[in-house]
């Protein structure tokens, strides 16, 4: 990487600084969206949806080490995630413990960007040397990278609408 942690995209910057100022910029967004809630807050869901703000934040720490750990360096995240667990509501409700999920997801994310320095230091963005998926092959770090962005900019949108029920915040102009 060219800097330590990116935390917006350049106007006019390389491929690499670009991609991750973006990732940074997204997750940035997304945790200004949940910040300074409590536990009932990060519980509070939107309509006949179970997606909580904790949820997402759960979510994003799976989404996280699936991508990174497994995906790019075929490793197995820990703890194990079962397709089963995949496909449960429990990963979209809020936690008991809100200071845990932050804990996590901050952790995924420290956890995420080691393994994306390391796979830039073993082939760069065209790096594909993790899992492979019958019919759509080994993904590169650049692949990988825009699916993160993709990931979080979806959520992004969810946690807008939970925000803005739970207090009306809204915008995206999260501290820098």
């Amino acid at each position: 990487m060219t800097q330590d942690l990116i935390t917006e995209p350049p106007v006019a910057g390389n491929e690499l600084d670009t991609l991750l100022g973006t990732l940074e910029r997204n997750r940035r967004v997304l945790e200004w969206k949940c910040a300074d809630l409590d536990a009932a807050a990060m519980a509070t869901t939107v309509g006949t949806s179970a997606i909580t703000l904790g949820g997402l934040l759960r979510h994003l720490v799976r989404v996280e080490q699936s991508s990174f750990e497994w995906k790019l360096h075929g490793r197995v995240p820990q703890p194990v995630w079962s397709a089963e667990d995949w496909d449960s509501d429990w990963v979209w409700t809020a936690a008991d413990d809100p200071d845990a999920v932050w804990r996590d997801w901050r952790a995924a994310v420290e956890r995420s960007r080691g393994l994306i320095a390391e796979a830039m230091a073993d082939g760069g963005l065209d790096r594909a040397r993790g899992q492979e998926f019958p019919g759509w092959g080994v993904p590169s770090l650049r692949r990988l990278l825009v699916d993160m962005i993709e990931e979080y900019a979806r959520h992004s949108g969810h946690a807008d609408l939970i925000r803005e029920a739970i207090d009306g915040r809204v915008g995206e102009d999260a501290p820098r």
